[in-house]
């Protein structure tokens, strides 16, 4: 009971100063976000003459919530469909921005000694902007509707993706202390094919039982299911040893493709409110004043390159994919900030300890800087963009002119679709068929441990253990294998009657395409038995049982051709109802 009374009475002080702090902001016009953290400082433990928090602990644990309730809003604002609407211009700003201030931001640690493992953490920390802070400040100057601010916000949804990758390596150098290229490769291959099945099979699942339980008419029910949703999920992830805020982002962008979005994010944003005000609370808390005046020209020069960092790689990225000047200059100048990403990043240091105790401290500062300036610097886009525009000598002006207009160009040379998008919109689903296909057979081996000792009583030899478990992978697999074959036999064909032409190849025209149609096919499945052999290896039987276990497959295959076919299809015709069906409002 005392400890209850004395959780209640931290919680109390932690929301009452909270309230007050950021009425005093909002009445200044600064964002609240500053007023949070500010709050957290007066009540930290480095504010005399007495502390206001007794169990410090709890509140970091409810804020960590708050890190919960922050990316799962983050998802359900991401959306797959703007993904695909963002287009080319934003993968290459956030690209070039990400890169620049990676570089930068180590650049800039090894400049004060710090120690290899704080610069790289302050590079990831420098790469991110706040996409809470940029929605907040674009929708209270009025100009959230505006091209640019459409740009902006695909830039960020990139970003985010990219965040969450780079929170995943950075675990991994942090464990092993190195990260070679092998090592990168494998761990963004494994996130990849998390994301895809995870995305696929939840897209599949999620917005149909949440709008099974919307029909009920209730707000009680529908919350008490997402929340079950989200941290059900965020439990699997941790078990497969990914960190809770990707858990917690995917299954946000899952829901994000429901009918009920709206209202879903409508009984989500108190909860998200409350434990992410606590969780801006957290950081003010480990705040300590003093390593800010030890550490105030590191902050300064932080924060001048994260301002003139961000608007030189985000503008330049989005001028040479096309952008006007003037787009490119409105474009930096909104994301040349920090948030709430780098906070996940500096408290993942902290948390593995590898990074320095100051780390943590600066990351806030400098994003409480930037968080100053943002409305400012949008403010001030216009204006410099034209006074730029003026001092440009006319020749370079003309050859920017003559770049976009050659941009532009391209994409209006062909009446009819590409080589390029034909062949994407074949490979691009036979590469979600074999994450699928490869997440199947991962999963049985991972499940091999536990159905040993099941076999064990009526199958104790241990080679037809292995045989049974990877016949039954090879069964789930089946419909996406038969897809594989089909789009490999489309991709075949589509390449045999490209590359070989009648002028040159003459009255072998036809028997070479032929064989390209029935080759290319043939080699594919050999490549997807390999990387099949390879991912389950754990249960791969010996070689006599595993040519039974392929014969016995491939003639099931024949008799079931025709339902895999229906199988997968009803699959792709409930994706794409998904993706067609607009949120209710």
């Amino acid at each position: 009971m005392h400890h209850g009374i004395g959780f209640i009475h931290d919680l109390a002080v932690v929301m009452a100063l909270a309230g007050i702090v950021t009425v005093l902001f909002h009445r200044l016009k600064q964002p609240v976000v500053l007023g949070y953290i500010a709050a957290g400082v007066i009540i930290g433990p480095y504010t005399p003459p007495f502390q206001l928090i007794h169990d410090q602990d709890t509140i970091q644990t409810l804020g960590e919530l708050g890190v919960v309730f922050l990316m799962f809003s983050l998802g359900l604002e991401f959306s797959l469909r703007k993904l695909f609407r963002v287009g080319l211009t934003a993968i290459v700003a956030a690209l070039s921005e990400i890169v620049m201030m990676l570089w930068i931001g180590y650049e800039i640690g090894r400049s004060f000694g710090w120690s290899a493992m704080d610069a790289l953490f302050l590079g990831a920390i420098l790469a991110i902007s706040s996409t809470t802070i940029i929605v907040k400040a674009l929708s209270e100057l009025g100009v959230k509707h505006e091209p640019f601010a459409q740009l902006v916000f695909g830039i960020l949804i990139v970003e985010d993706i990219l965040a969450i990758a780079m929170l995943v390596l950075l675990s991994g150098i942090a464990q092993t202390g190195e990260l070679s290229a092998g090592v990168a490769f494998v761990t963004l291959g494994k996130l990849l094919l998390f994301m895809v099945v995870s995305l696929l099979v939840g897209i599949l699942v999620v917005p149909r039982v949440l709008d099974y339980v919307a029909r009920t008419d209730s707000d009680e029910m529908l919350l008490v299911a997402v929340l079950g949703f989200c941290f059900g999920f965020c439990l699997l992830v941790v078990e497969l040893g990914y960190s809770i805020a990707l858990g917690a982002f995917l299954i946000g962008a899952i829901m994000a493709e429901s009918r009920h979005l709206y209202r879903i994010e409508h009984l989500v944003a108190p909860l998200r409110d409350a434990f992410s005000a606590i969780f801006f609370v957290t950081i003010g808390l480990m705040l300590n004043p003093a390593v800010l005046v030890d550490y105030a020209w590191p902050i300064a020069s932080i924060s001048i390159a994260v301002i003139l960092g961000k608007l030189v790689s985000c503008g330049l990225g989005t001028f040479l994919a096309g952008r006007d000047g003037r787009t490119a200059m409105r474009v930096g100048m909104t994301v040349s900030q920090i948030g709430e990403f780098s906070f996940i990043i500096a408290s993942l240091g902290l948390t593995l300890k590898v990074t320095s105790s100051f780390l943590y401290p600066i990351a806030v500062s400098v994003s409480a800087i930037t968080t100053l300036t943002t409305p400012y610097l949008i403010r001030l886009a216009d204006p410099l963009s034209q006074r730029l525009a003026k001092a440009v000598p006319a020749p370079v002006a003309n050859v920017f002119g003559l770049y976009g207009q050659w941009l532009g160009s391209l994409g209006t040379q062909s009446d009819g679709p590409s080589l390029f998008v034909l062949v994407r919109g074949i490979v691009v689903p036979i590469g979600v068929n074999l994450a699928v296909v490869s997440a199947i057979f991962l999963g049985v081996s991972y499940g091999a441990g536990y159905a040993g000792p099941l076999f064990a009583g009526w199958l104790p030899d241990e080679s037809l253990q292995r045989a049974v478990l990877w016949g039954v992978a090879l069964v789930l697999a089946m419909p996406f294998l038969v897809a594989v074959w089909r789009k490999s036999k489309s991709l075949a064909m589509l390449l045999a009657e490209v590359s070989v032409q009648p002028a040159k190849a003459g009255r072998f025209s036809h028997a070479i395409r032929h064989a390209i149609a029935q080759l290319v096919p043939v080699v594919s499945m050999i490549g997807v038995f390999l990387l099949v052999a390879a991912l389950s290896g754990a249960i791969l039987p010996p070689v006599g049982l595993l040519a039974a276990v392929l014969v016995c497959a491939a003639c099931l295959a024949m008799l079931l051709w025709r339902w895999c076919v229906r199988i997968h299809a009803s699959m792709q015709i409930a994706l794409r109802e998904t993706f067609d069906e607009r949120p209710e409002s």
